[in-house]
């Protein structure tokens, strides 16, 4: 699930054990990168995905960097299926921390390699992480207003912004089919308990409890969570084939 918005986490606290290079680095080794990957695996992290950030997106949210790791983690199915409850949102957060507390690990990693690496703080409110995430031609917005990757539905993610120039970015996204699937799918809109769209179909965040209570009912519901990318995509195509033949 996408964090961003969840007002009841609590700030990170700064975990930094190494400062920055003067002078950092701007291109990393393949071997170097493995190594990075294989760290993110150590912690139960699902993957790593790439954002480039446009001169365009950076105008628009004053930023000065470009250059992007997404960190992501898969919420715990146990903690996904319970009721929604205050005590909830403090599971959420612990392991919001805890994963969050490896990030600095990471950033660790890159300076003490030469680089620049600084943690996008994810509770920013003055930067979209979502817009950050769909920089990375690696994800999409859903109908439930969730940020998909190929990894799950359920996918946390924290950022590093870096020096690195030559990170492995994706030029186009193969994943712009999703919300066309979604247009013909409507489950999340017709389990929704807090009826948090409208009649356009549009999500309204102001009256879904995701970010209150951890309500998610529609992530619960949502074939993406329930089969899998590849085995709804695998059901797209044989959906938009047929259509093609009749």
């Amino acid at each position: 699930m996408n964090f961003e918005g969840f007002r009841y986490h609590k700030p990170l606290p700064n975990f930094y054990s190494i400062e920055n290079p003067i002078n950092p680095k701007t291109i990393i080794s393949e071997d170097m990168l493995f190594d990075l990957e294989k760290l993110v695996f150590k912690y139960n992290f699902a993957g790593l995905s790439y954002s480039k950030l446009s001169e365009e997106f950076k105008n628009e949210f004053r930023i000065d960097f470009d250059n992007v790791i997404i960190f992501k983690f898969m919420m715990g199915d146990e903690l996904i299926k319970m009721e929604p409850s205050k005590g909830k949102c403090k599971l959420m957060d612990e392991e919001f921390q805890d994963f969050g507390f490896h990030v600095y690990e990471f950033a660790d990693f890159l300076r003490k390699n030469g680089f620049q690496a600084d943690l996008i703080h994810p509770l920013a409110d003055d930067l979209s992480m979502r817009a950050i995430a769909m920089q990375s031609n690696d994800c999409v917005i859903t109908r439930s207003n969730m940020c998909l990757f190929k990894e799950g539905i359920s996918t946390g993610f924290f950022m590093i912004h870096t020096s690195i120039e030559n990170l492995p970015f994706k030029s186009e996204n193969d994943m712009l089919w999703v919300p066309d699937f979604c247009s013909t799918c409507g489950v999340c809109i017709e389990r929704c308990p807090e009826n948090a769209f409208g009649e356009d179909g549009k999500f309204l965040r102001k009256l879904c409890t995701a970010h209150r209570e951890g309500c998610n009912d529609c992530l619960l519901k949502c074939p993406f969570y329930k089969r899998g990318y590849n085995k709804v995509k695998q059901r797209y195509n044989r959906m938009k084939k047929r259509q093609k033949n009749e």
